[in-house]
């Protein structure tokens, strides 16, 4: 697979001439659903969704699937069954790539803020996108796309999170509001010159691609 990284969480996935993009929000440029065969939502939040975007591409490709969680199937009323709500423990297949759903539920940013419902995607067995929670998968996990900046997390807990997940790879997503000095301080911690984390650090430009896999 290829995995090519986008602005702040989106990700897209290319295998054999197909292509999955995963949360193409408001931070993420729109050339991110180019030829796109299939989009996986985690969340409703805006650097995670946008339905502007979703509509113009699915007005331009009327191909396009879309599978997300219910709150954010709803807002996209209109594209019938092209859009399919998921959640924990379902299994698909989008554009030929095999995607299980793990989780339920954002990570607490605060009690005083409501909770709202996120799901990660498990794909091919390989690769997994938490969207904004430190989800455990109850499946070998050999590249974890960690969200390492948010309101709602600590460096300390994605260090214990890796442990957990234990992935051969992981690579830096959710970092849209860092800086230099704060994406270097967090690479500190959770590269080679850190606790440890149990598996090899990485962070791709927006707009850079690897193979994984």
């Amino acid at each position: 697979m290829r995995l090519t990284k986008f602005g702040h969480a989106c990700i897209r996935i290319e295998k054999d001439d197909r292509r999955l993009v995963v949360d193409p929000g408001g931070l993420t440029e729109p050339h991110a659903l180019d030829g796109a065969d299939a989009v996986l939502v985690t969340h409703e939040h805006f650097d995670h969704f946008s339905e502007e975007t979703l509509r113009k591409a699915a007005e331009n490709n009327p191909a396009l699937r879309i599978w997300t969680n219910t709150p954010v199937a709803r807002q996209l009323d209109g594209l019938g069954a092209r859009v399919t709500a998921v959640g924990e423990g379902e299994a698909f297949t989008a554009a030929g790539f095999d995607v299980k759903v793990y989780g339920t539920w954002h990570a607490v940013i605060h009690p005083d803020i409501p909770a709202i419902g996120n799901i990660g995607f498990l794909i091919d067995d390989a690769l997994f996108h938490p969207g904004d929670a430190l989800t455990v998968p109850d499946a070998t996990v050999d590249t974890l796309l960690l969200p390492v900046h948010g309101p709602w997390s600590a460096t300390g807990q994605l260090i214990d999170y890796v442990r957990e997940v234990a992935p051969r790879d992981t690579y830096a997503i959710h970092d849209g509001a860092l800086n230099d000095v704060g994406t270097a301080m967090v690479g500190g911690f959770l590269g080679a010159n850190g606790p440890g984390i149990g598996a090899r650090y990485h962070r791709l430009t927006a707009g850079a691609s690897i193979d994984i896999g």
